[in-house]
Order: structure tokens, then C-alpha cells, then sequence
């Protein structure tokens, strides 16, 4: 199994989700741990607040003293003049990146599973978890997001595998590596390879050999799990050193073995038959929607079953699953209008999301408001897609995009998105679409011309100021 563990381990920016969730693992476990950060929103907030782990605000030297930390951990928003990583290092303390420290602390020793790509990450690592719960693995578990079936986002289990969520962001400011390589994959899960991260990444050809790393390094026994329904994923796994087992969903053009078909949806969610080498191994009724779930779910089904679940019993505890915060989260309802939480940021997130709405309530109009936070979103790399991607609501909603320094290693970012200029792209494409300033105009705009039966997809990577709470405090009667 894993290292012996340090007594005490304090965590610098310990708000992300994978650093708070690798904090309530080892607090779990018995070890002292402390953290500090600038800015926390939920739903890492309130997990630490809930799991009693003490997080100092700010960054400052005095906190290592206070701690007395045996390993301090360092994650990736930390930036080299940090004072209090610049402490750490500087005095001789043990420190770690989030990604070196889960691997040693966590997941040494065990069978690892590493769910990676542009898109549904959370999900299917939430999913496949699920799965090998249910069905008696007992598998340790990290996911960047609070999944309903775990209660909370990691477990400490001590079965075969341990599942993790493999970000392709870099590890620390010392150590540029994407976070996946070092989870060292025994079976790794390809969902999706896009443009995405234009902070660190040039363009696509720069995120398919950041994957192709990935890919090459797979040990000759691993399996790699890819979605060969993608042409830039066959492409990425060309020349793999291990087996690949390549899936799709129906109506993709693709060389794979496994397959989603017979797809239909109704209130309780989507149902397919899941299909090995043309044979039905089981009927799954997947409690989501839209196509990219049924994907996602696909890939969690060839993991399960390749690690020694039966298929009947995969598809009954998938049934099973309740998904993940923040991803087509119902918040609440009120004067008949639904509200629900997606974290949804990338085009191709928003068109598949607004894609599952159509599906989850069929003939009611949706609003899209769109908060475009991310490094990404703030340029006008998307611009056209994001146009395109927004114009399946029935009416748009997007926040003005701050006019705040933009990261980049390119250097200065000077072509910024403008939230005014892609609402006009929107309603040049048939659908009333504007951009406001400010959530409190916002929410006042969906109050005043919302009507009974609407559904309004709040659609952020961040807090969006509390406008979930704010849009149901005002619509209650």
C-alpha cells in the first residue's frame, strides 16, 4: 500500500477541490492537517468546514510556524513568489506537489485508475467509483467534485483500485509536467481531446502531445480506455505500448468494441444497451442525460467490467448513481421556474449540456446564462463556438467578462472576448440574447420575464456571486 504517513501536513491553497479533498483523506486517516488560502467557495468550503480543517486566509510564513508541518503541500495556483511556499522550500521543509503527494500518500501500491480528457472527467471518474462501490470493491477514490454517492469527494477504501480524476493542467510552478503522469495509470480512461487551457497550452496540436505523454507511458500490461468515437482521440493513441479498447456511442463514426446503442430517454433518464464486439451484455438505464453522459457512463462500464464486475451487476448499480455537484445540479424551483447548476465553460460543454436540457424537458424553454470566467473563455479563441454553442437556448444571458490581466505563456493577451459582441452573434443566429452587467441585473432580468415551466442552466467554473441563491430568493413567491 501507500507510505508511511506524516504526522502533520499543512496545504498551501488548499481550496481546490483536489487539494481539499486530498486533505479530508488524510485527516481521515489520522493525520494533523492545516491548510491556507485566499478565496474559498463551495462546494470546497463547506466541505473543509464540515470535515473541521482548520484554513487560515492568506499566505504568510507564520502559518508554517503555527502548523509545524512534517510535509507541507504545495498545489498549482501557487505562484513562485508565494511567501508561504517560498518559506517552505527556503527552510528546508519536506514539500510535495498535490499530484507527487496523492500519488505517495494515496494511491502507491494500489491498482490505479486515471480518468482523463478535455471533458467529463468528474463525471466518469464519479460514475466508475459508483460502480465498483456497489458492487463490493471497496475502491480509494479522488474526484474534483462532490459526488452524491460518496458523499463527499474522495475514499479512503482499501480494495484493489484507486480512482482518480487526471487533470492535464500543470503540476507547480517547479514542476510544469501535466498532474496525470504522475498518477503513474495501470488503466487510464481517454474521454475527449480538445483546445482547452490557453494559459499553458498553444493550441491543440500542444494538448495532443501533452496526451500522447500520457498515452506513451502506459506500462505494456496497463489498459488504455479511449474514445475512439473522437478522431483526435484515435489519433492520440495511435502506437499505444499497451491494449486499447476504444468505445463509442451510436451514430459515431468508429473502430471500438464497445458501444452505447439503442438509446432512449425518458423522465427517469437514459437508457442503451451496452455492447461488446456486437453482443448485448446488459439493458442500463443511466439516471442523466444527454449523449456525452452515455458516454461517460460507457467508459466507466468497460473499466468495471475489465476489472472483474459483472455487466448485470455494473448496470444495476449505475442505476444507482445520483451524480455529481455542480453538473446538472436542480438547485431549486420556484414560481414554477427550475434552476439548475452546470460547470459548464467550454463550448463544447455548453452545446452537449444545453443538448441533455432539450432532452431532460422536452418543450419548455431554456434560459442559458453564461458566466465566461476560465482563461479560456475570456478570449476570442471560441467566440464562433461559443455563438453557435448558446444559440440552441431559447433566450441568453451572458455576464460581462471583467477587464482583468489575462495569464498566458504566450505573453500579454490582447484579443479578449466581449460579451457584447457575442450576444450579438447569438441573436444574428435566431436567439434573443444579451449581455448584463453584474448578477444582481442578472437575476432581475430572469425575475421580471420568466414564466412558469422555464428552466434557467446557470453555467460557471466559479461562486457567479451566489446567483443560484439569489435567482430562487427572488422568484419565491
Amino acid at each position: 500500500m501507500s507510505t508511511a504517513l506524516p504526522r502533520r501536513v499543512h496545504f498551501v491553497a488548499i481550496g481546490g477541490t483536489g487539494m481539499g479533498s486530498l486533505a479530508g483523506l488524510l485527516q481521515s486517516r489520522g493525520v494533523a492537517v492545516s491548510g491556507s488560502d485566499e478565496k474559498l467557495y463551495p462546494p470546497m468550503s463547506t466541505q473543509l468546514e464540515r470535515w473541521g480543517i482548520p484554513v487560515r486566509e492568506g499566505f504568510h510564513p507564520d502559518h508554517l510556524s503555527e502548523a509545524k508541518p512534517d510535509l507541507v503541500v504545495i498545489g498549482n495556483v501557487v505562484r513562485k513568489d508565494n511567501p508561504e511556499a517560498r518559506a517552505a522550500i527556503d527552510g528546508g521543509l519536506r514539500y510535495l506537489s498535490f499530484s507527487d503527494a496523492l500519488y505517495e500518500l494515496a494511491i502507491a501500491g494500489r491498482h490505479s485508475v486515471v480518468v482523463t480528457g478535455t471533458h467529463g472527467k468528474t463525471t466518469t471518474t464519479a460514475m466508475l467509483a459508483t460502480i465498483l462501490l456497489e458492487c463490493g470493491r471497496d475502491p480509494g477514490v479522488l474526484v474534483a467534485g462532490v459526488a452524491e454517492n460518496l458523499d463527499g469527494s474522495f475514499r479512503d477504501g482499501s480494495g484493489p483500485e484507486f480512482v482518480v480524476e487526471g487533470d492535464e493542467y500543470d503540476t507547480a510552478f517547479f514542476d510544469k509536467s501535466p498532474k496525470f503522469l504522475h498518477y503513474r495509470a495501470d488503466t487510464a480512461i481517454l474521454t475527449s481531446v480538445e483546445f482547452d487551457h490557453a494559459d499553458i497550452y498553444r493550441d491543440l496540436a500542444h494538448v495532443k502531445d501533452t496526451f500522447r505523454k500520457l498515452v506513451q507511458r502506459m506500462p505494456a500490461e496497463g489498459t488504455l480506455v479511449a474514445a475512439t468515437g473522437s478522431a483526435d482521440v484515435a489519433d492520440v493513441v495511435q502506437g499505444a505500448p499497451c491494449r486499447v479498447l476504444g468505445y463509442a456511442v451510436e451514430g459515431e463514426q468508429a473502430e471500438a468494441a464497445w458501444w452505447a446503442r439503442e438509446l432512449s430517454a425518458d423522465e427517469a433518464g437514459t437508457r442503451f444497451a451496452l455492447v461488446r464486439d456486437g453482443e448485448t451484455l446488459a439493458r442500463v438505464l443511466l439516471p442523466q442525460w444527454g449523449r456525452h453522459n452515455v458516454a461517460n457512463a460507457l467508459a466507466a462500464l468497460v473499466v468495471a467490467l475489465e476489472r472483474g464486475v459483472d455487466a448485470e451487476r455494473a448496470a444495476a448499480a449505475l442505476a444507482r448513481f445520483r451524480g455529481v455537484r455542480r453538473r446538472q445540479e436542480v438547485r431549486g424551483e420556484a414560481r414554477g421556474v427550475t434552476v439548475l447548476d452546470d460547470f459548464a465553460h467550454h463550448p463544447t460543454a455548453v452545446r452537449e449540456t444545453l443538448a441533455a436540457m432539450r432532452v431532460r424537458y422536452p418543450g419548455r424553454r431554456v434560459w442559458a446564462v453564461f458566466e465566461p470566467r476560465t482563461n479560456t473563455s475570456r478570449r476570442t479563441v471560441f467566440q464562433r463556438d461559443y455563438a453557435e454553442a448558446l444559440a440552441a437556448a431559447d433566450r441568453v444571458l451572458l455576464s460581462v467578462v471583467p477587464d482583468t490581466p489575462i495569464y498566458s505563456i504566450t505573453g500579454e493577451v490582447t484579443e479578449r472576448l466581449d460579451a457584447a459582441t457575442l450576444a450579438a452573434d447569438v441573436r444574428s443566429a435566431g436567439t434573443p440574447a444579451e449581455a448584463i452587467d453584474g448578477v444582481d441585473a442578472i437575476v432581475a432580468r430572469v425575475v421580471a420575464e420568466a414564466e412558469p415551466g422555464d428552466v434557467v442552466l446557470v453555467m460557471s467554473n466559479g461562486a457567479f456571486d451566489g446567483i443560484w441563491d439569489k435567482l430562487l430568493g427572488e422568484l419565491a413567491p
